[in-house]
Formats: C-alpha cells, structure tokens, sequence
C-alpha cells in the first residue's frame, strides 16, 4: 500500500490478499508451485514461501518453518502469512509428513486477529468479519491496520476464505489418531464460513465418538466459536445442556460453560457460576492449555482458564501484576 492511496483503488488488484487467494488455481496449491504465487507483494513475502518450501521439502524445524507463520501473525503481520495457509493445510493433511502438526497449529494463525490475553465474552470467540457475502470494493474494516499499514480485516477475510475452501482436506482431522491434530483441526474449522452448517455438524458427529476429555472439550469451543460468527439458536440452547450435564467430562462442562457466556448476554445464572466454581481447579486449568482458545486468552501470571473465569464471572477484579520473567508461572 502506498502513503496517501484510497484503500478502495486497491480493492480486488493484486495487493488484495483477498484476490489473490480466490484466484490461486487448484493446480498451485495441490502442486506446490511456489512461484505462482505473487509473495513479493506483501511485507515478508520472501519469508514466508521459504518458509512453505522448507516443510514441503521435509527439510525445516517447526520453528524455522511453521512457525514463521505464527510469529508474524503475533507481531500482527498477516498478509503475506494468509498466503501460506493453503499450503500448510496441504501439510497437514499428508500423514507422511514429520512436521503436520506445526503446520496444522499455524494454518489458522492468520484468520483470527490474535491479542493475547484477550479473554472477555464480548471478545474471546468474536469474528467481526463475514466472508460469506464479503465484498472486494469495501474498504470498511473494523479491524484496523496491521503494523505494515496492511487492512487487517483484508488478510483476516482472506484467511478464512482460504480455510472454507480447504474443509474437504480438513474435516478428515477430526478423525486423526493424534489428538493434537484432531484439536488444532477443530481450531482450523472453527474459522470457516458454515453456510450449509457441514462444519458444525461434523463437530457434533466427532463428539458422539471422541474419548479425549481435552478434545471434546475443543470441539465445544470449536462449536461455540462458529456459532458465534454464524448464529443458531438450537446450537446455542444444545452447548447450554453440556455444561449442565453431569455425566460430561469437567472438561467438556467447562468449555461449553465459557462457550455459552460468549453467546449470549444474559446473566451468568447461579448454577453456572457453582458448576464452574466447583470445576475450575489448578489442574484443569493447565491441562486445559493444551487448548489453542486457552493458550491465546492467558498470560504470564494466569492460565487462560483463570483469565476467562475472571473476566467472564468477576470482570471487577484487577488483572494480576504483569511478569517479566519469561518464566514466570502461571497461576
């Protein structure tokens, strides 16, 4: 983007992220044909498609590889990262390759606009974009610019449209032996445009069959977050009954808890407030960081459990003193 250019006379060219990732051919992102894609457009380009070519290859760490992907996406530099998200779920989806899981875990870094710490129901599982009807000529963009001037609500939209396209390759995860990759798949899906509700009720079907107490509980948050984007009160009024139910995992009962504040305004009523009280110990709640949604929401002297059950119940209470100790335990 060029200093004082109308954002509309970019809209749909070929520093649109947005543009760009509807026109990559299937034939691009299946054959990793790197040099197809215009990386020199966005800030770091050149780094990201490195960075994609080195996990194809089999040839990088996570931390040089995906994780590039990921760190740009912490220091709010999404726009050439979007570009990779086809590729890394193509990564993950190859069960042959030694480093799917990484890929997997950053694949959605670049459809969320990530703050840490973040943990309130107003914020915690909101999408303020839609990429269903999502049109190239608006400039409107509630989520400001990233560090680069870039429109991040133009990388954000792309992101998710990248991930929508690519829900054959992913739905498959739910079912992986790993469980990690069954809760990033759900953190991946939860970012999609659910039109005919195929995503959400997939969550639903993995559910009924899951034994993992910390991935039923993802695919809760899963359900809840496409909820979120995309209303539907019978899903609403179903993850109400999961945190009530008794024969749940305290896990799961504990996810659709925070789920269910995040979708409506109501009153957190009593029997909540006793079910989480009584559930949220020390350790669920480390273990609970195994949870991408949790791991985001906490900080250096709170486990994002702790966070969410303080903003969410007694938004008066102060945050806890900041650490500068990298590490410094949570609480």
């Amino acid at each position: 983007m060029t200093d004082g250019a109308e954002l509309s006379s970019f809209a749909g060219g070929p520093y649109d992220v947005r543009a760009v990732v509807a026109a990559m051919r299937p034939e691009t992102k299946d054959g990793f044909l790197l040099d197809e894609v215009p990386w020199q457009h966005f800030p770091h380009g050149d780094r990201v498609r490195e960075a994609v070519h080195l996990l194809h290859t089999n040839n990088s760490p996570v931390r040089t590889g995906a994780g590039v992907v990921g760190g740009m996406c912490a220091d709010d530099i999404r726009a050439a990262a979007v570009l990779a998200v086809p590729f890394l779920i193509r990564i993950a989806a190859d069960a042959r390759r030694p480093y799917r899981g990484g890929a997997l875990a950053e694949a959605s870094s670049p459809a969320r606009a990530r703050y840490f710490g973040v943990a309130s129901r107003e914020e915690l599982l909101l999408h303020r974009g839609d990429t269903r009807h999502h049109d190239l000529s608006d400039d409107h963009d509630d989520y400001g610019v990233e560090v680069t001037g870039y429109p991040a609500g133009w990388s954000v939209a792309a992101a998710r449209a990248a991930i929508t396209a690519d829900t054959a390759l992913l739905h498959p995860l739910l079912d992986d032996p790993d469980p990690e990759i069954r809760i990033r798949a759900a953190y991946a899906l939860a970012t999609t445009a659910d039109l005919d509700l195929t995503t959400r009720a997939a969550f639903r079907t993995r559910l009924a069959a899951e034994p993992d107490p910390i991935v039923r509980a993802a695919l809760l948050l899963a359900t809840a977050e496409a909820t979120r984007a995309h209303p539907h009160p019978p899903t609403t009024a179903w993850i109400r009954e999961r945190w009530r139910d008794r024969t749940q995992a305290p896990e799961v009962r504990l996810a659709a808890a925070i789920g269910w504040l995040c979708l409506t305004d109501h009153p957190a009523p009593d029997d909540l407030r006793a079910t989480i009280d009584h559930l949220a110990t020390d350790e669920r709640a480390h273990a609970m960081e195994a949870l991408p949604w949790m791991a985001i929401a906490g900080g250096s002297r709170e486990t994002g459990l702790r966070r969410c059950v303080r903003k969410m119940l007694h938004p008066e209470q102060p945050d806890p003193a900041d650490c500068d100790d990298p590490w410094c335990p949570h609480h």
